[in-house]
């Protein structure tokens, strides 16, 4: 594992921030596993219906969207498309240009669904605003403080050029390449 060089030391108020932002993104995340479940969902469909409604500009989005957005393999993202369509919380439509491509769109039925999960997230989001903001300044105050002159960027750009080293090793292909202007996951077909 890389050392973070942009900091000499790590402070006890440091270690404080990050501990209470990683308990704070548990604490969601499980509110959202058990919003999702209430509904009558597993997690990781929510998460399918989220990614298709909130692709900016877009009502649908292609498998292979999906599984880098859900961050699995295409045929996960494909099973889990088939189970939400069995329940008709979401429809496959062939694009107009390149039929081989499908479009996964949601159904007014799915749009109910997230539609009323999503006001319990935002709801939720809402109460807990006060402390991320205030975990956010802590944060900030801490990563700014390194003197660095951006660590924390270069750092992450470590990080994932680690993780596309060890992808293309285990054979899992690097994380993208570029066509058209959009990244395509290269060990994912490049039409969804």
């Amino acid at each position: 594992m890389e050392r973070y060089k942009g900091a000499a030391r790590v402070t006890p108020a440091a270690y404080r921030a990050l501990a209470e932002f990683r308990y704070q993104i548990r604490r969601f995340l499980r509110f959202s596993e058990q919003a999702a479940r209430a509904a009558g969902l597993e997690p990781q469909h929510h998460q399918l219906l989220l990614a298709v409604k909130g692709l900016p500009r877009r009502g649908h989005a292609t498998v292979g969207e999906l599984a880098e957005r859900l961050q699995v393999q295409h045929h996960s993202a494909v099973e889990l498309i088939d189970r939400l369509a069995e329940r008709r919380l979401v429809r496959r439509r062939r694009a107009l240009v390149d039929r081989r491509q499908v479009f996964v769109e949601l159904t007014p039925r799915g749009e109910t669904v997230l539609r009323e999960l999503s006001l319990h997230h935002l709801a939720e989001l809402a109460a807990v605003r006060p402390a991320v903001r205030r975990l956010a300044g802590a944060l900030g105050a801490h990563a700014g403080s390194s003197g660095d002159g951006g660590g924390a960027r270069i750092h992450r750009r470590r990080l994932n050029d680690r993780v596309e080293r060890r992808r293309r090793r285990d054979g899992l292909g690097g994380s993208s390449r570029r066509r058209a202007g959009k990244a395509i996951p290269r060990d994912r077909p490049a039409r969804g």
